[in-house]
């Protein structure tokens, strides 16, 4: 926890506290998770650069039945495989540097507690009754779904066909508070942001919504915080988790001072029980409504929401390790317009470093830096006269700091970025047209030099600022190497043009943001995941055993569309049709392949090969010199023959 971000109130400009959902424990942390993580860790740091008194609460969902099942498939408890998982998600925030103030597991007594408490509170007040109930049911979702909710007849989420379940449960009237919470959101337009959530959470409110069972039988999921008023029940999960929110702030005695500015910040799948379940628990239990609900799209890879239940995830550890921690942070805030979907793809992560990161910012670090000790030896002049030019960067760059809060304020995250990045490269452009190193040769303009190398540096410490949010270690190492110590900013900082003190003495360092060979990568990302055969581990009969060979009737090829070295085969298996993506495209056409008998690894589990997904692999024979043969039989078996 990070209690220096939360010391004592003093009249600040404002609250801020900002939460992600608790996320679900059944599966570790993907790049879902690390957007809402990051995002929220980016708008808090803002906040808290521009005076505000901020909190922000992550933490993770631990009861249910999802989890007493994934306990028991890993073989352990579900205190011990929560315990796990729970420390699997703290330690990749940690990781990832995320500044959060509180960390809440909801297996913790403080929040059960709460939970209880709000439990019974509304249970007094008349809004609980017991009732049986029969229904389409989610596992994944934890919760009971309409016939319009399905798509395909599948959940929405996990794609699973629905159980349809009877249960005798106990339920919130949750009908009842329908039309205030439609009054609610109707008087104040933003509390439901963007608006198109807005009208999804509206249109909802124009039909019953019935009311919402909140209750399992302990005998049937005893993982769960049991009813107050009957031990065999154990509320249900969303009674229980969303709760977290208040029970974070309630057991440190701060809800009086944050509660009335949490700002939610949650994925689309998750609008209805955010925007429609919490309220009215809210206003059951006599609990002042949140201020504003966020909601964000999907990531999507290959035009889908990944997903744990579809088996798309991308880890985010391993996306920090390739391209670094801050430029990976970059890339999701810059390419995610807030409430709409964005594509993931590696490449574009690599484009945008790139184009942004180092050819314009460290490009104008570098450049400036570089004429800075070849003109002055690394020493930070005066400022001379300002001319018409030079008061335009100025003016530019002191616009921003309004500018941004307005965007941050609007959600508009990736314009705010966007206007930081115009900035610089009006920096880079003033560069081109002032030409210091045209200056530098006549002593007589050495006072107009300094103005330009001066402008210059009070470009990037501005815009140090302005990305600090965002890029926090790497703006921090930028103004260590313009001479300034290593230390958070405010965002009154970049209010000024004179916060870098002559004769302050600069150094070039290394590369803020490398280049990425953007034509390696995409090699890399359509070869074959394979290693050299001298690098492979022994292994014995039984191992070799479990693969299963079979022979393939190549009945089409083409080339893959967004890989030079690739081909994608269809293939049958007699009774079976199969597509494999092979690399062997510089060593057969597919009029070679096609009508050929090849051998294939059938049971591998199926990967997407730049975004196509591949059902086995074609077994070839390399030689020395590289050239590729794909595996036959020298006689004619059938399709789907086993190879012994």
């Amino acid at each position: 926890m990070n209690a220096e971000h939360i010391g004592p109130a003093s009249a600040p400009r404002d609250v801020f506290y900002a939460t992600t959902p608790i996320f679900y424990v059944n599966a570790a942390p993907h790049i879902g998770h690390a957007y809402t993580t990051i995002l929220v860790d980016v708008v808090t740091r803002f906040h808290r650069q521009r005076g505000d008194d901020t909190f922000f609460l992550t933490g993770t969902d631990e009861h249910g039945e999802k989890v007493a099942k994934a306990a028991e498939r890993a073989g352990v408890s579900p205190q011990v495989y929560t315990d796990r998982v729970a420390a699997e998600f703290r330690a990749t925030w940690d990781a990832m540097g995320i500044a959060y103030d509180e960390f809440i597991r909801t297996t913790e007594p403080r929040h059960q507690q709460v939970v209880r408490e709000v439990l019974q509170r509304v249970y007094d007040r008349g809004d609980i009754f017991y009732g049986e109930y029969s229904g389409l049911y989610c596992v994944g979702a934890e919760r009971f779904v309409t016939e319009k909710e399905l798509q395909d007849g599948k959940c929405p989420d996990s794609e699973e066909p629905p159980e349809y379940r009877t249960e005798a449960n106990y339920f919130f009237r949750m009908e009842k508070y329908r039309p205030w919470l439609r009054d609610h959101i109707e008087r104040n337009p933003d509390f439901i942001r963007p608006e198109r959530y807005r009208n999804e959470v509206l249109a909802m409110l124009r039909e019953p919504i019935g009311d919402l069972s909140i209750s399992r039988p302990r005998a049937r999921v005893p993982w769960g915080i049991p009813l107050p008023w009957d031990e065999e029940h154990v509320t249900y999960v969303w009674f229980d988790a969303l709760i977290n929110y208040w029970s974070a702030l309630l057991s440190r005695g701060l809800e009086q001072r944050y509660w009335p500015a949490v700002n939610h910040f949650i994925a689309k799948d998750i609008v209805k029980p955010h925007g429609v379940f919490w309220p009215t628990m809210l206003k059951a239990a006599g609990i002042p409504v949140y201020r504003h609900l966020n909601v964000h799209g999907y990531w999507l890879q290959d035009e889908r929401k990944m997903s744990k239940s579809l088996g798309n995830v991308v880890g985010p550890l391993e996306l920090q390790a390739k391209y670094g921690r801050d430029a990976f942070r970059y890339f999701l805030l810059r390419d995610m317009s807030f409430g709409l979907d964005a594509s993931f793809t590696e490449p574009a992560i690599a484009e945008r470093i790139n184009a942004d990161l180092a050819n314009d910012l460290g490009n104008l670090l570098n450049r400036t830096l570089g004429m800075l000790s070849k003109f002055r030896d690394g020493v930070v002049p005066e400022f001379g006269p300002l001319e018409p030019d030079d008061e335009a960067l100025r003016d530019t760059f002191l616009s921003l700091p309004e500018a941004l809060s307005a965007h941050f304020d609007e959600l508009h995250y990736e314009r705010a970025i966007e206007e930081v990045m115009q900035a610089v490269r009006s920096a880079n452009k003033y560069i081109a047209e002032q030409q210091p190193w045209a200056l530098a040769k006549d002593p007589a303009l050495a006072g107009r030099l300094d103005t330009v190398l001066r402008s210059c540096l009070e470009a990037l410490r501005c815009a140090s600022v302005l990305l600090e949010s965002v890029l926090p270690e790497k703006c921090r190492a930028l103004r260590v190497q313009l001479g300034l110590p290593d230390v958070e900013s405010s965002l009154a900082d970049a209010r000024r043009w004179d916060g870098l003190p002559a004769g302050t003495q600069a150094s070039v360092g290394d590369p803020l943001f490398p280049r990425i060979d953007v034509a390696a990568l995409l090699d890399e990302l359509a070869a074959p995941d394979t290693e050299p055969l001298e690098h492979k581990t022994p292994i014995d009969i039984t191992a070799f055993g479990a693969l299963e060979l079979r022979v393939a009737l190549v009945t089409h090829v083409e080339p893959h569309p967004k890989a030079d070295k690739l081909l994608v085969l269809t293939v049958s298996l007699g009774a079976e049709t199969r597509t494999i993506v092979s690399g062997i495209r510089a060593h057969y056409t597919p009029e070679q392949l096609v009508g050929k008998k090849v051998v294939i690894v059938a049971n591998l589990e199926p990967v997407r090969l730049r975004g196509v997904e591949s059902q086995g692999m074609v077994l070839s024979a390399e030689d020395p010199d590289g050239s590729l043969s794909v595996v036959t039989v020298d006689r004619d078996p059938v399709a789907g023959a086993e190879v012994r």
